[in-house]
């Protein structure tokens, strides 16, 4: 369960912002994505694993060798279950600026892309400058429409969940060592399921916060605050 601070009216009204995007309905000219980073740690077996046998289970050391981290670009389209979920070396702001990249080039005929981030200092119109220079940054930053969860909020991250799925259903137990065999699984299970169109079905809506975090509304928030 996540742990909500008090809120204010920032946080109602970036709350809500959200909401109310997740409730409208599928269009191809504005599409929904969610975006958030999954950090991993690289790691390889100290000893050997004992295979199973008759009565006996697979056994694994506990103690393991460190081989760097890595990270996860969760991306996600929850209404309709596509996904650009990929690894990378690092979260710098030129890897999100070629995220975006990536997430522009799939829609290239959107009227405006609605992008769901968390407020991380790399998810800025600097970004995407550093990465491509001016014009070709600011122009691909002008494609999205920007929807930042609150600070603490991050539960609003529909892409949160997505890096559960990864975590349970990629990377599971196992030691992945190397980089280049992360982005291989991790592209593997995204193809996965990109096909199978695997939607996340958002039912927490405006009138839901409303109801759990005891105001009215914005305005009368403001109001008495």
């Amino acid at each position: 369960m996540w742990c909500v601070p008090a809120i204010d009216a920032e946080y109602i009204e970036r709350m809500e912002d959200v909401l109310k995007l997740y409730a409208k309905p599928v269009d191809s000219r504005e599409p929904v994505v969610c975006l958030d980073e999954k950090p991993v740690v690289l790691h390889d077996a100290e000893r050997p694993e004992l295979l199973a046998r008759p009565g006996k289970p697979t056994r694994r050391d506990y103690e393991y060798i460190r081989c760097g981290t890595g990270n996860i670009f969760c991306i996600i389209e929850p209404k309709t279950g596509r996904r650009l979920t990929h690894a990378t070396r690092r979260r710098t702001h030129r890897d999100f600026a070629r995220a975006l990249r990536k997430i522009a080039r799939r829609h290239r005929h959107a009227r405006t892309i609605h992008l769901v981030v968390d407020n991380l200092n790399t998810h800025c119109e600097k970004s995407c400058i550093e990465a491509f220079g001016n014009e070709a940054g600011s122009a691909l930053w002008r494609r999205f429409t920007i929807h930042y969860t609150p600070k603490h909020g991050s539960w609003l991250n529909a892409a949160e969940l997505e890096a559960n799925l990864v975590g349970r259903e990629c990377l599971g137990r196992r030691r992945i060592a190397q980089l280049p065999a992360l982005k291989r699984e991790v592209r593997r299970w995204a193809s996965r399921a990109d096909v199978n169109r695997r939607a996340i079905n958002w039912t927490f809506r405006v009138a839901d916060a409303r109801r759990v975090f005891h105001y009215r509304g914005i305005e009368t928030f403001r109001s008495k605050h």
